[in-house]
């Protein structure tokens, strides 16, 4: 396979693989419903759902540095296949408790950061070897991300309501090992840099052991003013996002909606315009300045989407505010991934993705558990109008400056990588 199509692989498997992420974060919520669940519930299952991606991100960077890349890719997407099938397989026979459900889904997810870390350091190799410029690849890499939501939301929304939610998990638990398979048959090989690399592994350099790199890695995120400031904001966006999409949304769809298949529409309509807001925004990254035009797109990726069912309006209202929503979001990651790969030296990358991701998603388990809660206490629609504001106030907070000026491109922006050539909602 030439240069091209290896980049159209891995982008292929990012996106069957995503598309099993996003059916699982579906059907998971009407697991818990259908077995007389309660809101709180829902929150707790988003929590046990959302912290291994958070312990995976965080000490599963070295590993990946040390495995391969693709192979961690294809373990993830395998352990996920595995602990999701066993879900129906157990409570079709002999039964399955509420906290090995937990289990299931805390299992599920551990692997699934260090499995996209390992997808992404593939990114800017494979971009080199097509002579494709570096945003425009993390560009259609994060349309692939948002692709996945375009599939796998509808389809699991439709599969949850015509056969249920277990058989839902059965079907999600196929996809996975096909991301898996394509993997290892397109993806084996892949260099990491330019051509000659060596494949599948990172950049030569010396070990001083596993506590040690991860130490490394660790210190270059907290000593980096800008990924401070970044991990920060993100932080607490992901953990509002998370309150919205693992709880929120789910609790309005069964309330107010028509349940699962409008959770479906609307999830899936988001990603289909954050797709091609990702899509569009890679032809065009180059030429436009960062900044402004990441804190344009980051309130307009949150506040329509959480203002309409913060006034409990149907499902037309919900679907336009994605669109509007989802179309801005797909600007955002292209922002923060190109600034990434700029700064962070190639030997780190996977450390310091997965470290950044862990820092990012750290509120995201929290935030769940927050919108069940809150869900319970004030109501569903109050909740959103809670989450609205606080929302729209974080990210405006790029514009005053100071450190945040280093997105922008030049010397300034990339202190760590000299070589020319990422997680929120």
């Amino acid at each position: 396979m030439n240069a091209h199509w290896r980049l159209r692989s891995l982008l292929a498997v990012q996106v069957v693989s995503r598309t099993g992420n996003v059916a699982t974060t579906i059907a998971v919520p009407f697991v818990v419903l259908a077995r007389g669940g309660s809101a709180t519930d829902v929150g707790i299952a988003a929590f046990a759902a959302t912290v291994p991606i958070v312990l995976g991100g965080a000490f599963g960077g070295v590993l990946v540095e040390r495995f391969g890349f693709v192979r961690s890719s294809v373990v993830s997407d395998l352990v996920s296949a595995l602990t999701l099938a066993a879900i129906p397989v157990l409570a079709w026979t002999v039964g399955l408790p509420s906290w090995g459900l937990l289990v299931l889904v805390f299992l599920g997810g551990l692997f699934d950061t260090p499995g996209e870390s390992g997808r992404r350091v593939l990114l800017p190799g494979l971009a080199a070897a097509a002579g494709i410029p570096l945003e425009r690849a993390v560009g259609h890499f994060e349309a692939s991300v948002r692709f996945s939501v375009l599939l796998g939301a509808p389809a699991a929304g439709l599969l949850v309501g015509a056969v249920g939610p277990l058989p839902a998990l059965a079907v999600t638990a196929v996809v996975f090992a096909a991301a898996a398979v394509l993997a290892v048959l397109t993806l084996r090989g892949v260099s990491t840099t330019a051509p000659g690399a060596a494949p599948d592994a990172a950049p030569v350099e010396p070990s001083a052991g596993y506590w040690r790199d991860l130490a490394a890695g660790l210190r270059f995120c907290v000593r980096d003013p800008l990924f401070r400031l970044v991990i920060a904001l993100v932080l607490v966006t992901n953990l509002l996002d998370a309150a919205r999409s693992t709880a929120l949304l789910p609790l309005y769809a069964d309330r107010v909606l028509d349940g699962a298949q409008s959770l479906g529409i609307v999830s899936g309509t988001f990603g289909g315009a954050a797709f091609l807001g990702s899509l569009a925004f890679g032809y065009v990254a180059h030429r436009v300045p960062r900044r402004i035009t990441f804190v344009v797109c980051f309130v307009l990726a949150g506040g329509p989407s959480l203002v309409v069912p913060a006034l409990g309006l149907g499902l037309p209202w919900v679907l336009g505010a994605c669109v509007v929503s989802g179309f801005a979001a797909g600007a955002l990651n292209p922002i923060l991934g190109a600034v990434e790969l700029e700064r962070i030296p190639a030997p780190m990358r996977a450390r310091v993705f997965g470290l950044l991701s862990a820092g990012s998603w750290a509120g995201i388990p929290l935030g769940g558990l927050f919108g069940g809660i809150a869900a319970d206490g004030i109501g569903v629609t109050a909740t959103f109008g809670v989450v609205a504001v606080v929302y729209t106030l974080v990210t405006l907070t790029p514009l005053l400056g100071g450190s945040w000026r280093a997105m922008e491109r030049g010397p300034a922006s990339s202190p760590a990588a000299p070589s020319p050539p990422v997680p929120v909602p």
